[in-house]
């Protein structure tokens, strides 16, 4: 097959570049079984950006990365960089990725492997089986708002400005992801906000509300307020099936989903922009939804999933290869199922091992089929 799926590759930071490494040696394992080639380029972002080119992100890099089919990222930050001014701060950016690429709808799945059920902090009979779809606005909302800063006031105090910022179409184009991804799933959508107390969630319950009677009367639709989905979260999850919310409230309740997993470091995230009408091309970046980790980094300890499964959402909604997607996939499963863990989701009788050694069980498992 030719080389012609572009594909950008940003490790960025801490355990983000030891995880990366795992995810470029399936790289090489598609390749040499399934003559599946990608055309991969790297580049700097983050504090290594900061370091080799004296930004979170060059031109260059951003250049490249909308040239790309798809851009898998690692993780940014570090002690190293905490006393850098705000705008130079490594998850600049990523945000910047997120902002100049139209990333505006971000994908993050709570799925709970049958042999992690007991690695959560919550019963084996709510976790067991879990499968939701948190669809977080990306591009917009209080990290993008405007005004934004700090100001030293008269009586040398300080204050500070955040502005939360929504639009109709902002609103429409994420719900509008929102009710199609139902559809192919349990046909059921949580809307949610805080509409009581806040006039962008007044306007987003109106829009969803618009929109759902418009183009998706036959999908389930349910509002519900932020901080009462993130008690239902914890209640009972399994009622959940697509939640579409903001960029701030997506923050917080994905990951508070993602523990009901067991761990941060085994779910993948996707951040897709708008379909180019003319080429048919959308821009789309990949990431687990771990940090950077300074305290493990380094240390070969950090487990590679979250990145190997972000892989395998790139092969589904990029590459349009929902089979090799789901090798992948079957790969992880066979290996937790055979008792390997690493040290985020170690249990009583499992064997623990480093992100190397996981690495290598899911290529052994690819070979199986």
């Amino acid at each position: 097959m030719a080389a012609n799926k572009k594909l950008l590759v940003l490790p960025g930071d801490g355990i983000g570049v030891e995880v990366m490494g795992e995810v470029e040696r399936l790289l090489g394992w598609f390749d040499k079984k399934r003559a599946l080639r990608f055309d991969v380029e790297s580049a700097h972002v983050g504090g290594a950006a900061i370091d080799a080119e004296g930004k979170p992100v060059s031109d260059a890099t951003v250049k490249k990365a909308a040239a790309a089919d798809a851009v898998l990222f690692g993780a940014v930050g570090g002690p190293k960089w905490d006393n850098l001014p705000f705008d130079m701060k490594p998850e600049r950016g990523l945000l910047r990725l997120r902002k100049d690429l139209g990333l505006f709808a971000n994908l993050r799945p709570a799925t709970c492997f049958e042999a992690l059920a007991d690695a959560s902090t919550l019963k084996r009979e709510y976790v067991a089986g879990l499968d939701i779809m948190i669809l977080r606005e990306l591009t917009g909302g209080v990290y993008f708002g405007e005004p934004r800063g700090v100001e030293t006031l008269k009586d040398g105090t300080k204050r500070a400005v955040d502005t939360q910022v929504y639009t109709t179409p902002e609103i429409e184009r994420i719900a509008r992801v929102g009710f199609e991804l139902a559809k192919k799933r349990n046909n059921k959508v949580h809307s949610v906000e805080k509409a009581n107390v806040m006039h962008t969630g007044v306007l987003w319950r109106e829009t969803v509300t618009r929109l759902h009677a418009k183009e998706f009367p036959e999908v389930e639709l349910q509002h519900m307020y932020a901080d009462n989905c993130a008690m239902q979260l914890v209640r009972n999850p399994k009622q959940f099936d697509v939640i579409v919310t903001d960029n701030l409230f997506g923050d917080l309740l994905s990951d508070c989903a993602a523990m009901l997993t067991g761990s941060l470091g085994m779910l993948p995230s996707a951040s897709l922009g708008a379909v180019d009408p003319k080429t048919g091309k959308r821009n789309a970046l990949y990431e687990p939804v771990h940090g950077s980790a300074p305290d493990i980094a380094g240390k070969g300890v950090a487990n590679p999933i979250a990145c190997i499964m972000s892989f395998a959402m790139a092969l589904r909604y990029s590459f349009d290869l929902p089979d090799e997607a789901a090798v992948v996939e079957k790969a992880v499963t066979r290996v937790l199922g055979q008792g390997l863990r690493t040290g985020d989701i170690m249990q009583a009788g499992k064997t623990k091992v480093g992100t190397r050694e996981m690495g290598e069980a899911v290529l052994k498992a690819l070979e199986q089929g």
